[in-house]
């Protein structure tokens, strides 16, 4: 670091003097949480600004180490279906109900990452509301956890819940927005229902407005089914409002 000013102050008649780096003194932003790229983190337009522009938050790259090593045993398992190459690391940022910046990040399928980087830049620039953008890992790749704090997420190599059969988060193809809102439900023959997570059971009706809902007149509908995805809220023997995984 370079410094370049010495301020001496006056103290109880004595002379103290103390340092200060250029970048403090002309006030600019620490973008610590940018070059670190910390997801869940709240970042100010002045760090971004300092940062590079908006433009250099939105990428789709190949999954950078740390990200990799995180992953291991936890949303990513050995498996002959899919590997890193295959796979690649959206970095994002997205806006709250706060109207407050928020870092986030997501791992997809390489066939779609440069469509879904797009999809949240244009979400972005909507001021579309999602609280939260932090990979599975977090929750130790607990579906029920993270859908329960409203995470947004894609890649988790799992089964389709109640199934052995691979779900397509597993290839890194769907991809969830806004969970405890826009939940899974199931009717089962008993009478009874199936919900994830089960504190989304009040949004299963959809008959009444509330904070993050996802219909047909939502942007994030309209972006993603305009983008060759199709809405898991549009099944007939289930709902998964939560869900638009991609068209094959």
């Amino acid at each position: 670091m370079n410094w370049v000013l010495a301020a001496i102050l006056i103290v109880s008649g004595g002379l103290v003097t103390m340092a200060f780096s250029e970048d403090n003194y002309l006030g600019k932003p620490d973008t610590t949480v940018l070059d670190q790229w910390q997801a869940g983190k709240t970042v100010s337009q002045e760090a971004v600004a300092a940062y590079g522009g908006v433009d250099k938050c939105f990428a789709a790259e190949p999954i950078p180490d740390n990200v990799w090593a995180r992953m291991q045993g936890k949303t990513y398992k050995e498996n002959p279906n899919i590997g890193r190459d295959d796979l690649r690391h959206i970095r994002a940022l997205h806006w709250d109900y706060d109207n407050q910046m928020h870092v986030g990040e997501m791992i997809v399928n390489k066939v779609i990452a440069d469509r879904v980087a797009r999809i949240f830049r244009q979400l972005f620039d909507a001021k579309y509301p999602i609280q939260r953008m932090v990979l599975p890992d977090v929750y130790n790749a607990d579906d029920e956890t993270q859908m329960r704090n409203n995470n947004t997420s894609c890649f988790c190599y799992r089964a389709i819940a109640g199934s052995t059969k691979l779900s397509k988060h597993a290839r890194g193809l769907a991809i969830d927005i806004n969970t405890l809102y826009n939940p899974y439900y199931k009717d089962r023959a008993d009478g009874t229902q199936f919900i994830q997570p089960v504190t989304g059971k009040p949004y299963c009706d959809r008959s009444w407005n509330f904070p993050y809902k996802i219909d047909h007149k939502d942007l994030c509908f309209k972006l993603f089914t305009e983008a060759g995805f199709e809405w898991g809220g549009d099944w007939k023997t289930c709902k998964d409002f939560q869900h638009f995984e991609l068209i094959e």
